[in-house]
């Protein structure tokens, strides 16, 4: 069968969760590594936020808090806190409160049938794209969004727009994605005393980069962490063949800084499995901790790879947008038709995430 034919052995149908409202409850869990317990100043503030800036209630369930070492030896007890929280009905939106490095652990524990049936907002980024991606895969409208301590935690010293984008994306039905305007590279250290969720090096935007392409494309929304998306491949969680047909795939690169000689073994990786034959988009995060020189350079690489290796010279390809793990990101649902526009360059959202 040759590449891009593959098809699901029964379409999926995608969930989409309810619209989060001012008063409704989110719950706050740690899937991944266990931040809050060495720095509970910033989970507190990212919590902080979550109640003032958008009118929400805090549920903490267990792992929230719970000791990084317990929280590492047992994958299955964060597993049953995310059941647990889709489960509950008090509940309307589940945030990761930080990522980490070994989320795959939980995804054999996840009950997705539960899940299916009771679709509420997830929301995280990094590490919790392992968790996006597989729920998605199953069919549930996913978010890739700012962490509690990653993210909420900085709201009060970054610009209204940015709280205005997540209350967009997840309370209202905003749609078109603009660059913000200004970025940032770094947090303020977290142990810095008086930390109170400052960022630094604030710098104009210079807004995205059009690498290739100049008519609109359409597609389903899928995405996140480049790294994370290797723990996944080669395991039962990766989605089944055909799952990326007619896709607008959005990578960003983590703090790790993979290098671009990396990621294009990893984009080749996508070009040899068909995937590439199947999108009808490429969109790249602004890569943090890369130079102007590295950054021009993983931008080579991936019209290399894309163009040059698979000969998909005829899909957008458009880089330094506003997501990842810089300073500040939209808010991107997972299975959900979007449109890009090279030209514009813009970048809207056919329909709403959230019913």
């Amino acid at each position: 069968m040759a590449h891009g034919q593959w098809l699901h052995e029964e379409a999926l149908t995608f969930v989409k969760p309810p619209r989060l409202r001012e008063g409704d409850t989110v719950a706050v869990l740690s899937p991944s590594w266990g931040g809050p317990r060495k720095f509970p100043h910033v989970f507190e503030l990212g919590l902080r936020n979550l109640e003032s800036l958008f009118g929400l209630k805090i549920k903490e369930y267990p792992t929230a808090r719970m000791d990084a070492a317990l929280t590492y030896a047992n994958p299955q007890l964060r597993a049953e806190d995310l059941n647990r929280a889709f489960a509950d009905p008090e509940v309307s939106a589940i945030i990761a409160s930080i990522g980490g490095d070994d989320s795959v652990r939980i995804l054999p524990f996840l009950d997705t049938e539960l899940i299916l049936a009771h679709p509420k907002i997830l929301m995280g980024y990094s590490d919790t794209t392992a968790i996006n991606l597989f729920l998605n895969s199953k069919g549930l409208v996913t978010f890739n969004g700012p962490s509690v301590m990653a993210g909420l935690a900085n709201l009060r010293h970054e610009p209204p727009e940015v709280t205005d984008g997540i209350r967009g994306t997840l309370l209202d039905d905003a749609r078109e994605y603009r660059p913000f305007s200004v970025w940032a590279n770094n947090y303020v250290e977290w142990n810095t005393p008086g930390y109170d969720g400052e960022t630094s090096e604030w710098r104009p935007n210079p807004g995205w980069r059009v690498l290739q392409g100049k008519a609109p494309a359409e597609g389903r929304l899928v995405g996140g962490c480049i790294e994370v998306f290797e723990f996944l491949k080669g395991t039962p969680f990766w989605p089944a063949p055909g799952f990326f047909s007619g896709t607008m795939l959005f990578f960003e690169t983590s703090e790790e800084k993979p290098t671009p000689n990396n990621v294009k073994y990893m984009l080749r990786n996508y070009g040899s499995m068909g995937i590439l034959d199947e999108v009808s988009a490429i969109l790249l995060g602004r890569a943090r901790s890369y130079t102007d020189g590295e950054k021009a350079e993983l931008e080579q690489v991936l019209v290399q790879v894309v163009r040059g290796e698979f000969g998909r010279d005829d899909i957008p390809i458009i880089a330094n947008m506003d997501f990842g793990h810089t300073e500040p990101q939209w808010v991107i649902p997972l299975g959900v038709q979007a449109r890009v526009d090279p030209a514009a360059p813009s970048f809207t959202l056919l329909e709403s995430p959230v019913v």
